[in-house]
């Protein structure tokens, strides 16, 4: 598949010197099929004092921007699972990242994870560096290195190219798995104080050595919650098996694709465009940034904005920013933020990055990839010991899926972009002695300027989809006597 000038004639490939140099121009055609997108970009290119020449860049092969790879590692996931987390509600990601473990592009799956996951994988690198070897897939899903909440597994698969001593890439994917054990069924406890009653615990665990999946040691690992007082261990370790085997088939087609890619183009030339794309991203952040501290100044004269929320019991949530107009960068300081609390909705720091590069994202005026290149102009400050950067054990399950929906809310509240969501994933998790069963249902999503507030959609940080009722009837001894929506639980608004 191939394209042209209007002449017919074929386009050479260039590598451009640099993003800040010559940025995307004109024009962006995606051309689709089930194993090759074609982007057609127009780049203008000095030739000389008085001519121009346009130079059509043709990039095959999955997608040059690497979208495509990761849109192919959720479909082979998605395929392959059993659980109905993973294959019916889609509660999964997956991304590529540079070398420095950087996140370079993601497929449009769950928000939550995405900005998490790049602080996973940049921790395996801290933690087993040069000890990677070929072969080697890395499971994880403790909050100090990146995790979000324990029943989201991240299965990370370093990327090697011949002659290069370290990983090349990385390909990473996290699926929520319905029960990992703890003290509850769907291993979400409501009332859990710390993280051991949460489920297994998995830090830098080699779950492929040499290419041999080591099902008796993850066997074990997943079996280990029942040493302590009250838990048991998973309840569901046919479906944790399967699925891990699922992410690992998912990471290894994310591996194929980018090895396609540099086969083709060459490393130095992969890895260049990679970073081009992780600055495009930069920009687009900073231009947003500028244009709002300009209308800011003229409105206020004042350049720092500041908001605050706070949780069911009162915890705060507080943020000031302050941004730098000249160089389109900001300081998100959380300063004020109230302490750890005894209980589970304590947010790990990746999460408060996750919300952060996903409000970003939603802000700036481009369709860009979510990436690493989004943050690159903000300063985060978490007070340590805060419910946003809790203690190495802190119980955070609920931090995941409550506590990220409100530091969202802070977030757009200071830059006055729209109404607060409902807060909260809704989450629904029951089962029994052999089975667990977990679910988010939705809210409400706040209005903003021009648009009315929406009704029963997953919003922000959750992007997966409802269970279907005859899927639940089916694999699940429930019989759903009734869905519906909360009448009036949305409030009035400024038209209503």
């Amino acid at each position: 598949m191939g394209t042209g000038h209007a002449s017919g004639q074929c386009a050479a490939v260039h590598l451009l010197p640099s993003i800040h140099e010559y940025r995307w121009l004109v024009q962006c055609e995606c051309f689709k099929s089930v194993c090759v997108l074609v982007f057609s970009v127009c780049v203008f290119i000095p030739d000389g004092p008085d001519a121009t020449a346009w130079v059509v860049l043709v990039v095959c092969e999955c997608v040059f921007s690497v979208c495509v790879c990761s849109e192919h590692m959720g479909r082979v996931l998605q395929r392959t699972s059993i659980s109905t987390n993973i294959k019916e509600r889609l509660d999964f990601s997956c991304a590529v990242f540079g070398p420095d473990g950087g996140l370079v592009s993601n497929a449009p799956h769950i928000p939550v994870h995405l900005g998490a996951m790049q602080e996973t994988v940049q921790y395996q690198l801290r933690a087993l560096g040069a000890s990677l070897r070929e072969g080697d897939v890395i499971l994880s899903n403790h909050p100090s290195a990146g995790g979000s909440h324990l029943p989201d597994l991240t299965v990370i698969t370093p990327v090697f190219r011949p002659g290069v001593a370290g990983p090349v890439f990385f390909v990473a994917s996290r699926g929520h798995h319905a029960d990992i054990g703890g003290v509850t069924p769907g291993s979400m406890p409501p009332h859990s104080t710390s993280l051991r009653q949460e489920g297994a615990v998995f830090t830098s665990f080699r779950l492929v050595t040499g290419g041999q999946f080591q099902e008796e040691a993850v066997t074990a690992a997943l079996m280990a919650p029942a040493q302590y007082p009250g838990c048991s261990g998973t309840r569901n370790l046919q479906d944790n098996l399967s699925d891990l085997r699922a992410q690992v088939a998912a990471n290894r087609r994310g591996s194929q694709l980018v090895g396609e890619l540099i086969d083709s183009y060459g490393l130095e030339v992969v890895q260049a465009y990679m970073g081009y794309i992780q600055s495009n991203a930069e920009l687009a952040v900073r231009d947003m940034l500028k244009e709002f501290a300009r209308r800011r100044r003229q409105q206020t004269g004042y350049l720092q904005v500041q908001a605050e929320d706070h949780m069911d019991d009162g915890t705060p949530i507080r943020l000031c920013v302050q941004i730098d107009e000249q160089e389109g960068s900001a300081v998100f300081d959380f300063g004020g933020t109230g302490p750890e609390v005894w209980g589970n909705c304590n947010a790990p720091r990746a999460i408060t990055l996750s919300a952060l590069i996903y409000c970003l994202r939603c802000m700036v005026g481009q369709d860009i990839p979510l990436n690493q290149g989004c943050l690159a102009p903000v300063s985060v400050l978490l007070p340590p010991g805060s419910i946003l950067h809790p203690s190495p054990e802190a119980a955070v399950v609920g931090g995941n899926v409550l506590t990220s929906q409100r530091v969202v809310d802070v977030i757009l509240r200071a830059f006055g972009v729209c109404a607060a969501s409902q807060g909260c994933m809704n989450n629904v998790s029951f089962g029994g002695e052999g089975w667990g069963y977990y679910e988010t249902v939705a809210g409400g999503a706040g209005a903003g300027p021009g648009w009315h507030g929406r009704s029963g959609v997953h919003s922000h940080m959750t992007n997966t989809r409802i269970t279907d009722p005859e899927i639940l009837e089916r694999r699940y001894p429930v019989v759903l006597q009734r869905f519906s929506l909360r009448g009036g639980s949305g409030g009035a608004g400024r038209w209503r």
